[in-house]
C-alpha cells in the first residue's frame, strides 16, 4: 500500500488529470446544458430613490417547469431577468422566491417564448450529506457574464463557517452563516459563478456556489439549497422558528466545570423565550429533546438550523441550567420576523423608506411595529429640504394629522394629499428621532419643472473672438495695437450675412477703440456690444490680410444659452431633457436638421442610465415616437406610462454616430413610487 502511494504521488500531475479525464468530461455533458447565464437588474435603495445596477450570475434548471436555483445576492432584489441557455437561446424570468438566510433564490423562465420544442435539460441534486473532503468537484457557470466555464478542485472542508475573525456574510440584515455551513472546494470561481452549481464527478448538483474566502470558494450544501428552493416554489418564503433568544457558543471558563450547552446572551421583549421566563447567562442544553452545544463559532450553525426547524405555534421543551440548576421550561414557538423589511420609493418625498418588522421595532425600543423608517433622503428633495430636514433612521408616525402605520399607509395619505394638486402641497410631519418626537414641515407633490423668468433682449454680434493680446500683435506686426481676433463665425449669424470671416481683425466699435490687451480683457468687446439695442447698426473697423477693412452689422438678440432654455425632468426613467440651442445646432451644423432633444442630466443607477444614456446625447425618438420638443416627449411618455411596453427603445445621435439604446423598465415598481 505505501509503496502504491509513494508511486501515485511521484506520477506528474498531467497523468493524474488524465485518469480522471472521462468521468470529468462525463459530469460536464450532463449537466452543462442545464446551467443559465442570468443577467439581472437589481435595486437598492439610495439617496432617496431605488438605484438599479446590471448584475450577471449563474444557475442552473433544477424542473421541467423551467426554475432555476440561484443565489439569493444574484436575484433577490431583481426587477428583471433575461437568462441565457446553453442552446444560446435567450429567455425572460421572473422571481419565484428568495431566502436571504441561506442566500438562495429560484427564477421561473418564461417557457411561452421558448422557440425549442423539446423538453427543457433539469439538473440532478446529489445527496450533499455523503461529500467528504477530497472529493473531486467541478464549479460550473458563467463568470463575468461570458459563455459556460468549468474549473476542476477538491473539497477542501466540508463544513466551513465564517467565524468571527473572518466577518459575517449578511444578506439584507440575515446572517447567512447561521445556518449555512458551505463546502469550501478550490475550484476557481470568479465573479459571475455565483449561483450556478458545484458539480460531483456524476454530474450532479452537490452544492451552488456563493463566496470566495481567499483562495478558497465557499458552495452552499445541495441538501440545504434543493430544502429552500422546494419551500420558496410551494411557499414563495421559508418559515422558521424563533424562540426570541441570542445564544453563543460557552465561554472557556465554562468547561473546567464540565458544563455542555450554549449561553443565553439577550432575551427579546415578549418573545416566546421571555414568555417562559428565560433569562440572559442561563445555558440552554436541550430544545424540543435535541441536546444542544456549542463552545466554539464552528458549532453554532446546528443550534440555529434545530431552531428554524421548529414549528411556530407547536409547544415545546427546552431544558436549561440557571446558577448551576437544571430547569426545563415550555415555549411555544413564533415564526421568526425578518431583521429588517425591504426598503421602497417615495418619489414624492425625495425618500426611500421601510416599514417596522418586529425585530426592528424591539431594537428601537417602540411599544409596536407602527410607523415607517426613513431609508435614505434624495439631496435637494422635499424632505431633504424641510425645516428640520428628515435624517435616515427617523421614524414617521403621522402626515397631516393622520396616522401612519406602515409603507401602504403613508402611500395612501400621500396619494390623498396630491389630489388634482399641480404643485407640492406643505403638510405637518410627526416623527421620532432616537427618543425625541419632533414634527416639520414637508413640501411634498410632484416635483415642479424650472421655470425661466422672463429676461430682457440682449444684443448679439454672431461671431466668437479672442484678445489681441500685446504678444499678438506684436507677431503680427501690429505692435501697439488693441482689439479682437475673430475665432468663429456662427452660421445663419448677422456676422455672417456681412460677410466675416476667422481671422479678421477688429480695432474699433463705431470708431470708439476696442481697449482689449491683455486675456483678462475677453469681456471688453462684450461691455461694448452690450451698450447697444438689439436691431442698432454698427460699424467695425480693422484689417483682414493686412488690409483695412470696415464692416457693417445689425445686431440681432441673443440666442438663450443652455441654462436658460426649457427643461423637462423625466423621474420614472432619470433623466432630464431640454430644447436644443442657437450654439448647439451650431455645433451640430454639417449633420443636416436634426430634431430632438439635448440630454442634459441622466440620474445614476436610473433606467436610462442602465441603458447608456449619456448627458449630451440628442434624443431624436422613443419607441418610435419622433421627438422635435418638449410638448411631443411630455406626450411620447405620458403615452408610454398607459402602454406600459415591456422595452422601452431610445433612439439618439451621439456626436456623429447613431445608437438605439433599450431598457425593460419595472412598471409595477414605477407606479408604486409616485
Amino acid at each position: 500500500m505505501r509503496s502504491f502511494l509513494a508511486l501515485l504521488l511521484a506520477l506528474p500531475l498531467s497523468a493524474a488529470d488524465d485518469a480522471r479525464r472521462p468521468e470529468v468530461d462525463r459530469a460536464i455533458a450532463r449537466l452543462s446544458p442545464t446551467i443559465v447565464r442570468i443577467e439581472v437588474i437589481s435595486e437598492d435603495g439610495s439617496e432617496g430613490r431605488m438605484l438599479r445596477q446590471h448584475a450577471v450570475g449563474s444557475g442552473a434548471i433544477i424542473d421541467a417547469e423551467g426554475r432555476v436555483i440561484t443565489n439569493y445576492h444574484v436575484a433577490g432584489r431583481g426587477a428583471t431577468f433575461l437568462c441565457r441557455l446553453a442552446d444560446r437561446e435567450e429567455l425572460p424570468a421572473t422571481l419565484v422566491g428568495a431566502d436571504a438566510m441561506t442566500d438562495v433564490a429560484v427564477i421561473q423562465l418564461d417557457l411561452s417564448r421558448r422557440r425549442a420544442k423539446t423538453p427543457l435539460p433539469v439538473a440532478e441534486f446529489a445527496d450533499s450529506d455523503r461529500a467528504r473532503a477530497g472529493d473531486t468537484v467541478l464549479s460550473m457557470g458563467c463568470p463575468a457574464g461570458l459563455t459556460q466555464s468549468v474549473t476542476l478542485g477538491i473539497i477542501a472542508n466540508d463544513a466551513m463557517v465564517m467565524t468571527r475573525f473572518v466577518g459575517a456574510m449578511n444578506l439584507d440584515g440575515e446572517s447567512v452563516g447561521e445556518l449555512v455551513r458551505w463546502f469550501g472546494h478550490d475550484a476557481v470561481i470568479f465573479g459571475g459563478n455565483s449561483g450556478g452549481p458545484l458539480v460531483d464527478t456524476q454530474g450532479r448538483i452537490v452544492g451552488i456556489n456563493e463566496i470566495g474566502v481567499g483562495s478558497l470558494g465557499g458552495a452552499i450544501p445541495a441538501n440545504t439549497a434543493k430544502a429552500v428552493a422546494a419551500e420558496l416554489i410551494a411557499h414563495g418564503r421559508v418559515a422558521r422558528g424563533w424562540l426570541g433568544l441570542e445564544v453563543q457558543p460557552l465561554l472557556r471558563s465554562f468547561s473546567a466545570r464540565d458544563v455542555r450547552g450554549v449561553l443565553v446572551r439577550s432575551v427579546f421583549r415578549d418573545s416566546p423565550g421571555a414568555i417562559a421566563g428565560l433569562r440572559q447567562g442561563d445555558v440552554l442544553t436541550a430544545v424540543a429533546g435535541q441536546a444542544v452545544h456549542a463552545d466554539c463559532d464552528e458549532q453554532m450553525s446546528t443550534y440555529h438550523r434545530l431552531v428554524a426547524d421548529l414549528r411556530a405555534g407547536r409547544e415545546i421543551k427546552v431544558d436549561f441550567t440557571r446558577e448551576g440548576t437544571a430547569l426545563t421550561a415550555t415555549l411555544v414557538p413564533a415564526e421568526r420576523p425578518a431583521n429588517i423589511a425591504r426598503e421602497a420609493e417615495l418619489a414624492s418625498w425625495g425618500l426611500t423608506v421601510r416599514d417596522q418588522t418586529r425585530l426592528s421595532a424591539l431594537r428601537a425600543k417602540r411599544p409596536n411595529q407602527d410607523g415607517v423608517v426613513v431609508d435614505s433622503l434624495r439631496p435637494g428633495g422635499p424632505a431633504a429640504e424641510a425645516k428640520p430636514a428628515l435624517l435616515e433612521g427617523d421614524l414617521i408616525l403621522s402626515v397631516a394629522g393622520r396616522p401612519v402605520k406602515d409603507i401602504a399607509t403613508l402611500r395612501a395619505v400621500s396619494r390623498d394629499l396630491q389630489k388634482a394638486k399641480t404643485e407640492p402641497e406643505a403638510v405637518l410631519v410627526a416623527f421620532v428621532r432616537g427618543t425625541a418626537e419632533m414634527i416639520s414641515v414637508v413640501r411634498v407633490g410632484p416635483e415642479v419643472d424650472a421655470t425661466i423668468a422672463p429676461r430682457a433682449a440682449r444684443p448679439w454680434a454672431g461671431f466668437a473672438s479672442q484678445v489681441l493680446t500685446a504678444e499678438l500683435a506684436k507677431a503680427l506686426g501690429l505692435k501697439g495695437k488693441a482689439g479682437i481676433r475673430v475665432t468663429q463665425v456662427v452660421t445663419g449669424s448677422v456676422a455672417e450675412q456681412a460677410s466675416m470671416k476667422v481671422g479678421d481683425l477688429w480695432f474699433k466699435l463705431d470708431g470708439k477703440v476696442i481697449a482689449a490687451r491683455r486675456p483678462e480683457d475677453a469681456e471688453v468687446f462684450g461691455a461694448l456690444i452690450r451698450e447697444y439695442p438689439v436691431g442698432a447698426e454698427v460699424e467695425l473697423e480693422g484689417q483682414r490680410d493686412g488690409q483695412p477693412l470696415k464692416l457693417t452689422l445689425k445686431l440681432a438678440e441673443r440666442p438663450a444659452p443652455a441654462a436658460e432654455l426649457p427643461t423637462l425632468k423625466e423621474p420614472r426613467f432619470g433623466f432630464s431633457a431640454r430644447e436644443q440651442g442657437f450654439d448647439d445646432k451650431a455645433a451640430r451644423q454639417g449633420e443636416g436638421d436634426l430634431r430632438g432633444l439635448l440630454i442634459s442630466k441622466v440620474e445614476r443607477s436610473g433606467w436610462a442610465d442602465l441603458a447608456g444614456l449619456r448627458g449630451g446625447d440628442l434624443l431624436l425618438s422613443i419607441n418610435g415616437r419622433p421627438v422635435p420638443d418638449l410638448n411631443a416627449l411630455r406626450t411620447g411618455l405620458e403615452a408610454l406610462a398607459k402602454e406600459k411596453p415591456r422595452h422601452v427603445v431610445l433612439q439618439v445621435r451621439r456626436s456623429i454616430s447613431g445608437a438605439f439604446l433599450e431598457f425593460e423598465p419595472d412598471w409595477n415598481a414605477l407606479e408604486a413610487a409616485k
